[in-house]
């Protein structure tokens, strides 16, 4: 189940990035980078904690909760499911 919720989780990021909100380039690099380490964890259903993945996600919060308050929000939802998970 929480593999299956942070897949949607992925889905609501990727379709925020959609509508163009005002990122610059290695911002928006820089979560599609952590959309794909996150991907590759689900697909390999490697539940060993992965510290590097979940500081990742944790310090892309800080970075967009003063600007992009609702990205911020989908990656802390993402930090939830990663902990509920063992990750």
């Amino acid at each position: 189940m929480p593999a299956r919720d942070l897949q949607e989780q992925l889905n609501t990021l990727r379709e925020q990035l959609d509508q163009n909100p005002p990122l610059s380039e290695p911002e928006r690099e820089h979560l599609h980078e952590l959309m794909a380490q996150i991907e590759s964890q689900i697909e390999l259903e490697n539940h060993l904690q992965d510290n590097n993945l979940v500081d990742g996600v944790n310090l892309a919060v800080e970075r967009f909760e003063v600007e992009h308050p609702t990205i911020a929000g989908t990656l802390r939802n993402i930090v939830n499911t990663l902990g509920s998970m063992g990750i």
